[in-house]
């Protein structure tokens, strides 16, 4: 329960048509099962208590006395259990049977949530047994001890996770144009509970995932859907027990079908709150909810959720060139726009042999496609500095050679001895100057001979760099189109490869290896042995981190010890802990500091769902302190 996660789990057991007591049984194991896993909050099927096939017998006395003594006698067991358990039954309430789901927790029925849309339709005929639920909630008397709400206007609320609030809906109700789901998640809840029994037919799990999945996105919830399997009644119909846990339109958790599987996964409750907090356009209910508090233990739950070391990168290999295609052509439709807009005549590119670098080229060919126009409107230009090293420079070549461009090369090395000759800086000292005064020197170039041209000089620097700060202010900081501003640098890289195997071209697929194979590196401090000297990951850390970090900054909003947690488990063998926190420190620190860089950024197109734009994403102060971020860091073990 600590950094807002929950342990979900969906139980379908093998029941007995018509028979609760064995029924209780066989919910009781799957309940002290679900314990030993952890497991927070527990859903059963439909009607599980019973069987959803009992047809006509729902009507006989017997089996709904017995249902209620078999819900009392799961209730007792909930007493040593740690957890919240939605199991199903009928209930007869002034004469009418409801299709409800009972709530559990430490050994008390703490409500009842009645099904509300009712089929009779194809194979279901509910109709003929089950009325549809009252919204408001009445009081119905299971014995003469216990009396419970019942209604569709039930939330209910952990104590000590208040952002844990359950809804229930049963099966019928999502298929529904209007699913009681929609005013629950408007009413406060985040977690959505559903007892089904969903009969298989070929291609409904199919429309099921989508529901579930759809569901929880529209709604920014949890979502625990459970289904009744293997047990139930096969004669007209066949159930198959699929099971799902989904979470903002992704699903964590899902069962294999004819197989009875219980499915187990951690909800982040927090991670959902804040981004409904983001969400101007997420409404309020007017309608009353009551809200019945229950008691968790407050614990850190062990993960077993795939956390992603590379959350900006699809991990299947055919999501991830889709997804390149798509941020190629976003990036490649902006600066098109810009080059008409501005009558542009050439597009200047300052060319280092890096990845990011590269990238804006292949952006940049891709416009000039895009417009009808040649390549030799792109004037590509090097400028060898004290660092350049040959591999780079033979790369940057070859790579404008390849693509047709007009190639320019201005040796940076006269002008900048002149300008620290001038201000009094001496070339034997590398310091933050030595370095600054070259990217500085680059940028006037391209920005003057742009002029010259009439024409416009295009961004190289990603997001990465941006968010750390990595970047020399007015030097490399600065262009009049920043394609790749929103482009995190793990994803720079995967950009660059979907490109070298795309393209057809054997030479151009050589030389864009070679560039991916080269160290990331500003090239600023003279070579060693002809080798780059200067690697960015060693000054500021391993960027496959940071694009971890600034995801769940940005994106969640999560604060810096759920970061570390996460990043544990993402990068499990890979880094130690020391590792994490050392560059998780260096993060926010730079995140913080250097924040007045992107508080003038140049124009660019967002391609994700983070971006640091000071006019779309990000507005913030550029003195914002980052103590209290630190601090967190300082209490870490």
């Amino acid at each position: 329960m600590k950094d807002g996660f929950v342990k979900a789990a969906a139980l379908t057991p093998k029941i007995r048509v018509a028979d609760p007591k064995y029924n209780k049984e066989k919910i009781c194991e799957l309940m002290f099962q679900a314990a030993g896993e952890g497991a927070k909050v527990m859903v059963f099927p439909e009607l599980c208590i019973t069987g959803y096939t009992c047809g006509d017998l729902f009507y006989q006395e017997l089996l709904l006395k017995e249902a209620g003594t078999a819900l009392l006698e799961i209730a007792e067991k909930t007493a040593e259990l740690d957890a919240a358990v939605f199991v199903g039954l009928p209930v007869e309430y002034q004469s009418k049977l409801y299709n409800a789901a009972a709530v559990l927790c430490r050994g008390e029925v703490l409500g009842l949530v009645p099904k509300t849309h009712i089929p009779t339709y194809n194979e279901f005929y509910e109709q003929r047994h089950f009325a549809k639920g009252m919204e408001d909630p009445v009081e119905v008397r299971l014995d003469e001890k216990h009396v419970v709400p019942m209604g569709t206007r039930l939330l209910f609320s952990c104590r000590q996770m208040p952002g844990l609030k359950i809804g229930a809906e049963i099966c019928e109700d999502l298929w529904a144009p209007n699913p009681p789901s929609i005013e629950h998640a408007m009413a406060g809840a985040t977690l959505m509970v559903n007892l089904s029994a969903s009969d298989e037919t070929t291609g409904k799990d199919i429309y099921r995932r989508n529901l579930v999945s759809g569901q929880s996105a529209r709604l920014i919830c949890g979502y625990i859907y459970c289904s009744a399997g293997d047990g139930e009644s096969t004669q007209d119909v066949v159930y198959s027990g699929h099971n799902l846990i989904a979470e903002n339109g992704t699903i964590l958790a899902e069962s294999a079908r004819f197989v009875n599987e219980s499915i187990y996964t951690e909800i982040d409750i927090q991670r959902l709150c804040e981004e409904r907090r983001r969400m101007s356009t997420y409404g309020r209910t007017e309608k009353f909810y009551r809200t019945i508090e229950f008691d968790l233990e407050t614990e850190e739950t062990e993960l077993t959720r795939f956390v992603d070391p590379a959350p900006f990168v699809p991990g299947k290999k055919e999501d991830r060139d889709k997804r390149c295609g798509e941020i190629f052509m976003i990036q490649a439709m902006g600066l098109k726009k810009r080059l008409e807009h501005t009558g542009s005549q050439a597009a200047v590119v300052g060319i280092s042999g890096g990845l990011d670098s590269t990238l804006a080229l292949l952006v940049t060919a891709k416009a000039f496609d895009l417009l009808g126009r040649d390549h030799k409107g792109i004037v590509a230009v090097t400028m060898p500095g004290f660092g350049t090293t040959d591999r780079t420079y033979e790369n940057a070549v070859s790579l404008i050679r390849s693509l047709g461009a007009d190639f320019r090369e201005v040796s940076i090395v006269d002008a900048v001895r002149i300008h620290f000759r001038d201000i009094g800086q001496d070339e034997a000292v590398h310091d933050v100057t030595y370095e600054n005064g070259q990217a500085r020197e680059r940028t006037q170039i391209l920005m003057d001979i742009a002029n010259r041209l009439g024409g416009m000089v295009i961004g190289t620097g990603d997001m990465s760099e941006l968010a750390l700060g990595w970047a020399t202010y007015n030097g490399d900081h600065m262009s009049m189109y920043g394609v790749n501003a929103s482009v995190p640098k793990t994803l720079v890289r995967h950009l660059v490869s979907w490109y070298a195997q795309t393209c057809g071209d054997p030479e151009l697929e050589r030389v864009l290896s070679d560039v991916l194979d080269t160290p990331v590196s500003p090239e600023l401090l003279p070579p060693e042995n002809g080798k780059i000297s200067q690697k960015t990951e060693d000054i500021v850390g391993p960027y496959e981190l940071h694009d971890f970090f600034l995801y769940y900054v940005l994106r969640f909003g999560c604060p810096p010890k759920k970061i570390y947690r996460l990043a544990q488990y993402a990068f499990w063998g890979i880094y130690d802990n020391e590792t994490i926190k050392k560059w998780l420190k260096t993060f926010f620190r730079r995140f913080f500091s250097q924040q007045f860089k992107r508080s003038c950024l140049p124009d660019g197109p967002k391609v994700g769902t983070v971006a640091v734009s000071p006019r779309g994403d990000l507005r913030m102060p550029s003195d914002a302190c980052a103590r209290i971020w630190l601090d967190e860091l300082q209490e870490l073990a």
